[in-house]
């Protein structure tokens, strides 16, 4: 995709997991891009400082008015917490336009023998979560004027591709997958647009396991048809193509980043038939 400077000029984005990460890869291509940027984080005050002077940082790179951009600290999992950070969002008076859901954990979860709590906190996170934002971004985007918004959830190629030993994180991605569409389908007439962006193995915090050894990183690239993991700004170019008014004519998809993990490599070489 190519980068427009201005393409999300004058909008207001909130993106949830935005203080390390892809969502910081997102914060700042959208704030390049023109947009107000407010960075959601839990307990990561450090970090978030860290992403709101790069925004800052960036939206003076491109010559753009000063932005008020801003961390706001909320768990997402929380109905609680999320009705005051969007009671905050609103407070502030410029409205909301696009919401990018990208608070996401995973731990193991084996099938048999998973934590009770565990299990239900990743759901809460990556999936509840999500919904929840969604909610409430929605309601505010039916009640301003003009273009009503957009939302866009990160999910995973662990929407469609199971995980084993890792079923709460393949049941919320694969549930976000399937909200996104819902919604989608739900608010299209309405001028909302909902998509996904599904990541593959990404050189992140959240994969620290396997990013800084190098055997380790061989291992898991050795799985993927196009050889290596991604960087993060590469994941953040969807999703302000898809925030943009490029993508005024997308809704209910999922738009898999994978170096093509999605084709299933095992079947690059024919041996079916």
């Amino acid at each position: 995709m190519t980068r427009n400077a201005h393409r999300l000029e004058n909008r207001v984005a909130l993106v949830t997991g935005g203080s390390r990460g892809i969502g910081r890869a997102v914060a700042e291509l959208f704030a390049r891009e023109g947009a107000t940027v407010l960075v959601n984080h839990l307990r990561d005050a450090e970090g978030a400082a860290a992403t709101v002077a790069a925004l800052h940082a960036a939206t003076a790179a491109e010559g753009h008015p000063a932005r008020a951009h801003k961390a706001i600290e909320a768990d997402v999992a929380d109905p609680a917490a999320v009705a005051r950070m969007f009671a905050a969002v609103a407070a502030r008076g410029a409205g909301l336009h696009i919401l990018v859901n990208n608070a996401g954990m995973q731990v193991e979860t084996p099938g048999d023998s998973f934590d009770e709590a565990a299990f239900l906190r990743v759901v809460g996170v990556d999936l509840i979560g999500p919904a929840l934002c969604s909610r409430a971004a929605l309601t505010m985007f039916l009640g301003q004027d003009g273009p009503k918004g957009t939302i866009i959830n990160t999910t995973s190629v662990h929407e469609i591709v199971p995980k084993p030993g890792y079923a709460a994180y393949s049941v919320a991605k694969g549930g976000l997958g399937n909200l996104t569409r819902t919604l989608a389908l739900e608010f299209a007439a309405r001028g909302i647009r909902v998509n996904a962006v599904g990541p593959g193995a990404v050189a992140t915090d959240m994969n620290a396991a396997w990013t800084g050894d190098a055997a380790a990183r061989a291992a898991v690239e050795a799985h993927i048809p196009m050889g290596r993991a991604a960087e993060a700004e590469e994941i953040a170019t969807l999703f302000a193509f898809l925030a943009s008014d490029e993508a005024r004519y997308v809704t209910g998809q999922t738009l898999y980043a994978c170096g093509g993990l999605t084709l299933y490599g095992d079947f690059a070489v024919n041996w079916a038939s």
